[in-house]
């Protein structure tokens, strides 16, 4: 079945863990007092960019700031749509700091930023899934941003209440697997979220809450290939018998912060021709 997923090249920004640490907890994954070995994360993370490069995408990297360690995390600055710029406004005062830097380097590319009025957290809780948006509240991203996006992009957004604090973001409950299909976690959503996603997505691979917990769902995938946390092996397992192909990479440093691979990616999606 592989040999019918047809990859599509993509551009993706990351941002280097130069000052990454875990100085604050803003979710359950973070203790101050569980030290980060900067030199691991960093071999981790050049793991991930390689990974990608292998694989035909495009890599852009934005400067690490001094004092903001979550930058890194770099799904969580913005969405990119057709070419337009989403940003972030953070819950979290200690990354506010962020979107500035993001929004900073959007421009020197180019691009314009809509900054959202309400709470939002980029892609983090908004999930470009082929004909619309699906957007994750509950813990981060108000409902106000999925009415901003909406109007903002002109696409529809489809909001989900997540209601277990491990899987604070959508993007750590939920991930595109290509135009028509996605994987998820159905424990991380409200019973009404949980129909939503049964109705849009009646072939959907589904998760378990183990897999789910080593960042599984936490994935970058290209159509094809899935890049993916190892320790997620039977979400791996059941992603191969749909003919996609994992490809495993270890981001557990990362995990120490509550993030993973797609934490680490932001996607641009460039206006069509």
């Amino acid at each position: 079945m592989a040999e019918n997923r047809v990859p599509r090249r993509r551009r993706f920004v990351v941002c280097e863990p130069r000052h990454f640490a875990v100085q604050y907890a803003i979710n359950p994954w973070m203790s101050t007092g569980r030290p980060v070995d900067v030199i691991r994360a960093l071999d981790q993370w050049q793991a991930l960019v390689d990974a990608y490069r292998a694989h035909g995408h495009t890599v852009d990297t934005v400067a690490p700031v001094p004092g903001l360690p979550d930058m890194v995390f770099a799904a969580n600055c913005a969405v990119v749509v057709e070419g337009r710029v989403f940003g972030s406004r953070f819950h979290a005062p200690e990354r506010r700091g962020e979107s500035v830097a993001y929004e900073t380097w959007f421009k020197s590319e180019g691009f314009e930023v809509q900054h959202p009025e309400a709470v939002c957290e980029g892609e983090g809780d908004l999930v470009p899934a082929g004909r619309w948006i699906l957007a994750g509240t509950g813990f981060r991203t108000t409902p106000e941003a999925h009415r901003e996006a909406q109007e903002f992009f002109g696409v529809p957004v489809v909001s989900l209440t997540l209601v277990d604090p491990y899987f604070y973001h959508l993007d750590t409950a939920l991930f595109v697997l290509d135009e028509e299909n996605v994987a998820y976690y159905p424990g991380a959503f409200s019973p009404g979220s949980r129909e939503v996603l049964e109705r849009l997505y009646p072939d959907a691979v589904i998760a378990t809450r183990e897999d789910a917990m080593a960042f599984g769902l936490n994935s970058v995938s290209d159509g094809r290939h899935v890049f993916i946390a190892p320790g997620a092996g039977e979400l791996a397992d059941r992603l191969s018998g749909r003919g996609y192909v994992p490809v495993p990479v270890d981001l557990s440093e990362f995990h120490k912060a509550g993030g993973g691979i797609k934490c680490c990616t932001q996607e641009i999606r460039e206006a069509r021709s």
